[in-house]
């Protein structure tokens, strides 16, 4: 990962990155190495409906951590839900402010509404630079001006290629 001080109008799939990184204790045990996996699914407006964030600490094996849903139906409520007693204050918060202020961040590029984003285990800079980020989205999200600035494609936050 690459911090580069643009401006705050980050890609979603950036800042879902970050928020991985910035939750990292909470979702892979201390000294494990593995990647996380994030799928998503966009509703017919562009916006994103359904998020979905898988472990890995083992290859070929996918835990489910986590769902977020932008709304009910009868057989799931709203918002996040965690799963296989995973939990983390921190990802459920900056989710739940990301995917409810979604049009402040440039739109993923998806072909055919869906996507998916793989995190390798960060190193500490890396995890430093996500922290960053994160408050720096959040700070974004609470601007006054977020709702009048278009969203970009810069990128304040760039993970390592895995």
């Amino acid at each position: 990962m690459k911090p580069r001080l643009d401006d705050h109008n980050d890609s979603i799939e950036r800042i879902f990155e970050a928020a991985i990184v910035d939750s990292w204790a909470d979702l892979m045990p201390p000294g494990q190495a593995g990647f996380i996996h994030v799928e998503y699914d966009l509703a017919s407006n562009g916006n994103l409906d359904h998020l979905q964030v898988w472990s890995c600490i083992k290859p070929g094996y996918l835990i489910l951590v986590c769902t977020y849903r932008m709304s009910a139906s009868q057989s799931h409520p709203a918002g996040i839900q965690f799963d296989n007693d995973y939990e983390s204050e921190g990802l459920a918060h900056t989710l739940e402010r990301v995917m409810q202020h979604q049009t402040v961040f440039a739109p993923p590029e998806t072909f055919g509404g869906r996507g998916s984003i793989r995190i390798g285990t960060p190193t500490a800079a890396e995890s430093k630079a996500a922290a960053v980020s994160i408050r720096a989205a959040l700070h974004h999200i609470d601007s006054p001006f977020a709702q009048l600035a278009p969203a970009s494609k810069a990128t304040a936050f760039q993970p390592a290629e895995i």
